[in-house]
Formats: structure tokens, sequence, C-alpha cells
């Protein structure tokens, strides 16, 4: 059982980092794109912006999620060098708790966003349902969260200590 839980863990880890990939890719292709056709014949794509903000949204937060797995995300931690192992343990605890708490608020908050969004029948480029393109949010801040509480709960045996 364990086995197939590392397996299909594996397996959403390689999926996060392969849609990141071609996010990445996409978004940067469009991006080139729109630049070279407004500069060199004043054209361009009526749904080249749109889709790019809402790009820059699922990049951030998937770029967020990636960074919270390998437990490589910002910290501001003035006096974490200073502080002996025991005690710099029990900070990390704090904060990751912390900060899981935040990012479950906003997971909370972005959900009732694309409720909103769902009940007002809002549109992307006036074809579709803008929620499920917001998904993104409540699902992205509700995984951090989760990496974050299980990080202050288990510990930080990935993070060097310096």
């Amino acid at each position: 059982m364990i086995t197939k839980l590392k397996r299909l863990s594996a397996l959403l880890l390689q999926m996060e980092d392969l849609l990141l990939t071609l996010l990445l890719t996409s978004m940067i292709l469009l991006a080139t794109s729109q630049i070279l056709l407004r500069n060199l014949w004043d054209y361009s794509l009526s749904w080249g912006d749109p889709t790019l903000r809402l790009m820059v949204l699922w990049i951030t937060l998937l770029g967020a999620m990636a960074a919270t797995r390998e437990n490589n995300h910002i910290r501001i931690d003035l006096l974490s060098r200073y502080l002996s192992v025991r005690a710099r343990r029990i900070s990390s605890l704090i904060t990751d708790s912390f900060a899981s708490l935040v990012c479950g608020i906003l997971a909370w908050h972005a959900a009732r966003l694309v409720l909103f969004e769902m009940e007002d029948n809002a549109l992307f480029l006036d074809t579709w349902p803008i929620w499920p393109f917001q998904l993104i949010m409540p699902i992205g801040f509700g995984i951090i969260s989760l990496r974050l509480l299980l990080n202050a709960l288990i510990g930080n045996q990935g993070q060097a200590v310096s």
C-alpha cells in the first residue's frame, strides 16, 4: 500500500512539473508572438493578453506549490541562523503553522471567489465560464497550506541546517 502511495505521489509531482513546464513554454511563446505581431504588423491576438494574465496566475501558484513541495519557498528568517537546533525547529514549527493557516484562509476565500464567479456566470474571452480557470487558486493555496502543515508537523528533514 505504501509503495502505491509513493508511486502516486511521484506521478503527481511529475504531472505538476510537466504542467509548470508546458505553461511556462506556452506563456513565453504567446508573449513573444504578441510582441512580434504588434511590432512588425501592428496586429495582436485579441485573446492573447487575457490568456497571458491567466497563465501568470497559474504559473505563480504552480511555482509556489513546487517551492513548498521542496521546502524551498521564501522565508523571512533573520534570526534562525543564530538559534540553536532545538529553537530553530520550534521557530520553524510556529512559522510553518502560521503560514499554513494563512494559506488555508486564502484557499477558503479563493473558493468563495470561484463560487461567486460561477454563480455570476462570468465568462473568459466572452466564451467559456471563468470559474474552472480560477480553480487553481483554492486548489493551489490548499495544497500549499497542506504541505506547510505537514512540514510543521513532520519537520524539516530535507532542509539544510546552516
